[in-house]
Formats: structure tokens, sequence, C-alpha cells
């Protein structure tokens, strides 16, 4: 029981302060103003934790292919990385919320070119539409799919995405999973109801230290737990 606890406790507190003004979260908030929060907010949280749970899968599976004592340095190692990469980051962070305007930038382009790809094909009869209609959106509402898609490609290969590997290499993947779960819920949902005018107040520079500084010390608990065993 112990040890879910443990794996909840770090799998909550990472992905929170690595989720929190992370590319996603900007995402959310911008998608949550231009259609219904409740489609919205279903469709990045089904990715998100759709991808923990992937993640939490290949770490478990990782001591099933290399030895556990391998996979704990290499855990350590990504700690310690990923501490740094945040703490540049956030050293050389100008405090403004430029990954905010990136995203709407490219959620922009990418609505108008969804917005004339309509227009040209508004001529052709209703009956051809329904026919070429995407196999998925005949279950699924269009907004929840493109909710979805951004956050789940957005998300894949993020160094939260690798670090939920490693943590769940090294920790209970079911306490990894529950945690990482439970953080996304806070995060996904304070984006969406939030919205953009909370995204804008998010210092980008305090959520990397804050990040750089979890990461260094679960890398140093894992390297002290290394040279006791």
């Amino acid at each position: 029981m112990s040890s879910v606890l443990q794996g909840f406790t770090k799998s909550l507190a990472m992905t929170f302060v690595s989720e929190i003004g992370d590319k996603t979260f900007f995402a959310a908030a911008i998608l949550a103003m231009r259609y219904p929060r409740r489609l919205v907010l279903a469709g990045c949280l089904s990715a998100l934790i759709v991808m923990t749970i992937l993640s939490a899968t290949l770490g478990w599976a990782a001591p099933n292919l290399i030895s556990r004592k391998w996979t704990h340095h290499i855990t350590t190692i990504l700690f310690f990385g990923f501490g740094l990469w945040s703490l540049w980051d956030g050293f050389k962070e100008g405090g403004g919320s430029e990954e905010l305007a990136e995203v709407e930038a490219e959620l922009n382009s990418d609505l108008k070119a969804n917005g004339k790809a309509t227009k040209d094909s508004s001529e052709t009869e209703d009956e051809n539409k329904k026919q070429k209609r995407p196999f998925l959106t005949q279950f699924f509402s269009p907004i929840f799919l493109k909710a979805f898609s951004i956050n789940f490609f957005g998300e894949w290969g993020d160094k939260s995405q690798l670090a939920t590997i490693g943590l769940a290499a090294d920790e209970n993947p079911l306490g990894v999973v529950l945690g990482g779960a439970v953080a996304q819920l806070l995060c996904t949902t304070a984006a969406v109801i939030g919205g953009k005018s909370l995204a804008s107040q998010i210092s980008e520079r305090i959520v990397a230290l804050s990040g750089g500084m979890l990461f260094i010390i679960f890398g140093i608990q894992s390297f002290l737990t290394s040279v006791e065993a």
C-alpha cells in the first residue's frame, strides 16, 4: 500500500508542475473559449489519461526487458536531466506567455484551414458529405476528437511523458497512473474553467523553476535509494 501511495504522491506532484503552463494546458484553455466546455474537457482529459496509462505501461514493462538496477539508474539520470532542462528553461524564460501566443497562433491557423476546407466542400450534396464523413465522427463529436488529438499528440514525446515512463519503472505503476490522472483532472479542469484569462496569468518561469527543483529532488532521492541498496 505504501508503494502505491508513494507512486501516487510522486506522480501527482510531477504531473501537476509539468502540466500547469504546458502546451496542452494552453490548448485546453483556448479550445474552451471556442467550443462547449464539456466536450473540450472530455476530449483533453481522455487524451491525457490515455497517454498516462500508456506511459505507465511502458515503464512497467521496462524492468522486464532490462534489469531493474539499470532501469533505476536510467530513471535517476532522467530526473536529473529533466530537472536541469526545466531550470534552464526557467532561467532563460522572459516571464511572459510566449507559449500561450504560440499555441493560439497554431490553433488559429488550423481553424482557418478547416474553415476553408468546409467552405470548399459546402457545394457538395448532403448525401455525399455523409458518405465521406470520417468513421470516428459517426460515434464521437468532432470537437471531442479535435481536443483529444491536439492533447494526445501534443504530449507524445514530451518530457512529462518520458518522466512518467521513468517513474512507473521505479515506482508502483498503479500509483503512478492514479496520481497522474488526478493531476491531469485538476490541471485540465482549471484550464477549461479559467480559460485564456487564467492561462495568461501563469508565470512560465515560476512553473519551470518549480518543476526543475521537483525533478532534482526526485533525482536525489532516487540516487540515495540506489546507494543504500
